[in-house]
């Protein structure tokens, strides 16, 4: 019997502790989620300058990568995909641009940065297509041009060829008769 009296109490004991626990692991919880959702506010606040020099730069990246696709486009080389992807920079520019208006500095950086990103070899690839142009013209210069000369040349040496050939058998064929 002083058994039974004794083992409520210890139940009873076990419920406040657990229920302590759970409170302690809660107001835990609470703190580690409160704590992770400032921590983007605090560590990685951005400063004005810093995004105004990063649309900056991306302004003189856009401007770059228009004059290489300018250059290939007059080379005669297709530039679609190279327009495509500037006119992508040139939407997360405008982005970057007006977020930083707004006052919005961390999507304006993100924005800047992802239209750098695009950007990220263009250059090469369009003085690539710029080069492969060039050299297709080149190549269609020799075909056109030089095949046509020699073309002609060949009819012409050919004509006469024949013509001699012709006279000839005629001059035999006139003595003969």
């Amino acid at each position: 019997m002083a058994r039974a009296l004794f083992l409520p109490k210890i139940c009873m004991l076990c419920e406040i502790t657990m229920w302590s626990i759970r409170c302690t692991l809660a107001l835990a919880a609470l703190m580690l989620m409160l704590s992770v959702a400032n921590a983007p506010f605090c560590a990685f606040a951005v400063d004005e300058t810093d995004v105004r020099s990063s649309i900056a730069v991306a302004k003189e990246n856009i401007v770059v990568c228009y004059r290489a696709v300018a250059d290939a486009d007059e080379a005669g080389a297709n530039t679609t995909a190279l327009l495509a992807v500037l006119n992508e920079a040139g939407e997360l520019f405008s982005r970057a641009n007006f977020a930083y208006k707004m006052g919005d500095f961390d999507s304006a950086l993100d924005s800047a940065n992802q239209s750098q990103e695009r950007l990220n070899g263009f250059v090469a690839d369009a003085d690539a297509l710029r080069e492969a142009a060039v050299q297709q013209r080149y190549w269609d210069f020799m075909v056109y041009v030089v095949g046509s000369i020699v073309g002609a040349a060949v009819v012409v040496c050919g004509g006469f060829v024949v013509w001699f050939l012709l006279k000839r058998r005629y001059e035999k064929a006139g003595s003969v008769v």
